[in-house]
């Protein structure tokens, strides 16, 4: 399958932090007869691709299943909804935005205090998740038979292409780090590997650690998505990295020192086939590296992250051209690490 279509099926699915079986539903049907695996207490898919050759160390690679989302916290007395956000997300991209509600996916709307109600000094501020409902379009006993506190709530954010090949979709990070390594298991490895499809990272790196204790790698890579800031109004390294220049390899973020040698070989490999690659400019945000590198008695540890202008929200915009690379990047890095 090609790997954007993979991609569009994956960000398709419901799948907040803490509600990911039907993400991991999904990728447990499409790894059937490709490769052993297994579903952990905690929700983690585990996987092992047998490869031509035993590689001579034991190689983990590892991507997040979880979306950021909303969480039901209260029905008010009008039928709306009073939520929480589950994982980090930027009030600012809330307001006005479509969302499903629960299992059945409820049409939603997040709503706030209108314009000509506000005071001068709260127009001058961003509204907060606080002074936000949802609206569901209900009376309050109609919320309560179709509402339960605690249910989930995610974006509606459409999978479209447009402008120079670029997609754009809610749940892209990290459902392309998922794509990229189902297109690995789809293909022939050269060595064998351990893949994890992990649960709960946007909400504190839970699900990666338990999958690393597990499989006790030697070497690991972890594929996400990061921040790309790279629009007029963000100069030189402010733009943290930047859309069509491919992936993006960083040296540290606020998580995790990444393992030197591992860095400077991506850059090598990268190299070597003709990819573009960058670096991220600025020490910030984290990944699932930060639990993996430290698991058991600790883990070499590099992560590969494809930019993303507008994450965490319900339209994350990325290049085709970049996962295409990314995905080649990875496969011969793969290569190159299970050899050493």
């Amino acid at each position: 399958m090609q790997l954007d279509k993979l991609l569009e099926q994956l960000c398709a699915i419901d799948g907040i932090s803490g509600d990911e079986k039907r993400v991991s539903d999904f990728i447990c049907s499409y790894l059937d007869g490709k490769c052993d695996y297994r579903v952990d207490r905690l929700g983690n898919v585990i996987a092992f691709k047998k490869g031509r050759r035993k590689a001579a160390h034991r190689v983990m690679v590892s991507a997040h299943m979880d979306e950021v989302g909303l969480i039901v916290t209260y029905i008010n007395s009008d039928g709306t909804l009073r939520f929480s956000t589950v994982g980090g997300i930027d009030p600012a991209v809330l307001y006005g935005k479509r969302v499903y509600v629960g299992k059945n996916r409820l049409l939603g709307v997040i709503a706030g205090k209108a314009i000509h109600n506000l005071s001068q000094e709260e127009r001058e501020k961003l509204p907060q998740t606080e002074d936000m409902v949802i609206d569901i379009g209900m009376s309050e006993d109609e919320a309560k038979r179709n509402v339960r506190l605690g249910d989930s709530v995610t974006f509606d954010g459409e999978f479209l292409c447009f402008g120079d090949d670029m997609l754009k979709s809610k749940a892209i990070d990290d459902r392309a780090g998922c794509a990229i390594m189902l297109a690995l298991i789809d293909g022939e490895m050269e060595y064998d590997t351990f893949f994890t499809f992990v649960v709960q990272e946007e909400v504190g790196l839970r699900g990666s650690g338990a999958a690393a204790y597990q499989v006790k790698p030697e070497l690991a890579l972890v594929l996400e998505a990061t921040t790309a800031a790279d629009i007029p109004s963000s100069k030189n390294d402010k733009r943290v990295c930047e859309v069509g220049k491919g992936a993006v390899v960083s040296y540290m973020d606020r998580h995790t020192i990444y393992d030197k040698e591992l860095y400077s070989l991506a850059f090598e490999t990268a190299a070597e086939n003709d990819l573009p690659c960058q670096t991220k400019t600025a020490v910030a945000g984290g990944n699932d590296a930060g639990a993996i590198s430290v698991s058991r008695d600790g883990v070499r540890t590099l992560a590969i992250s494809l930019p993303c202008r507008y994450l965490h929200s319900p339209a994350c915009v990325i290049s085709k051209r970049d996962l295409l690379s990314t995905f080649t990047l990875t496969q011969k890095f793969l290569e190159r690490i299970s050899s050493l």
